[in-house]
């Protein structure tokens, strides 16, 4: 049992901005395994997948961004998910925009929904991968940064950014370990 959960915020008015970079990759890592997002618990839009034997589900918590710790604690004790088999993937303000990193524990660093994860679940050390965001050429306080719209300039690269962290989320679903996926992908 593997959990992939994209971080963001549920609203249309959302849809687009930077900090919905994790529903994004999230939607396309259920693409890739061939699932969609049907049901709705734990606080969650969910999507389930099966490969090489193992129930895969996709979340998008409806929490929105700072309280997402809430629906993935609810998730990982209805599915019964470990630590090391919970990935996150969210938007990072601390790297440069397109940049992907993965990693395989760590803090929150700067990330509101990331400090609700480990709040709500009290575990550090599981992967997450982080989509940058940050545009040197932009200077408005973060808060109004990470709720803003992507320029559409940018979109192509969001795009492929968001495609390549739902792809790698993927991998390591499929049972890749993370050493291997941070190799391939960072």
């Amino acid at each position: 049992m593997y959990l992939i959960v994209g971080l963001g915020n549920p609203e249309k008015q959302y849809e687009k901005t930077f900090h919905n970079m994790g529903f994004i990759a999230a939607g396309d890592a259920a693409e890739a395994l061939g699932a969609k997002f049907r049901k709705k618990e734990c606080e969650a839009s969910v999507a389930e997948a099966y490969a090489g034997g193992e129930k895969i589900i996709v979340a998008r918590p409806l929490t929105y961004m700072n309280n997402s710790g809430r629906a993935v604690k609810q998730l990982m004790a209805k599915y019964k998910v470990p630590e090391d088999h919970l990935l996150v993937i969210y938007d990072d303000y601390d790297l440069p925009k397109g940049k992907v990193r993965i990693r395989a524990g760590g803090g929150p660093g700067t990330h509101n929904g990331m400090r609700s994860v480990i709040g709500e679940t009290g575990l550090k050390e599981f992967p997450r991968i982080r989509i940058g965001i940050r545009d040197p050429e932009v200077e408005i306080p973060i808060i109004d940064y990470v709720l803003s719209e992507v320029r559409k300039p940018d979109y192509e690269l969001f795009a492929e950014a968001c495609r390549k962290a739902g792809e790698a989320a993927v991998d390591f679903a499929r049972g890749k370990d993370i050493g291997q996926v941070m190799n391939e992908y960072n």
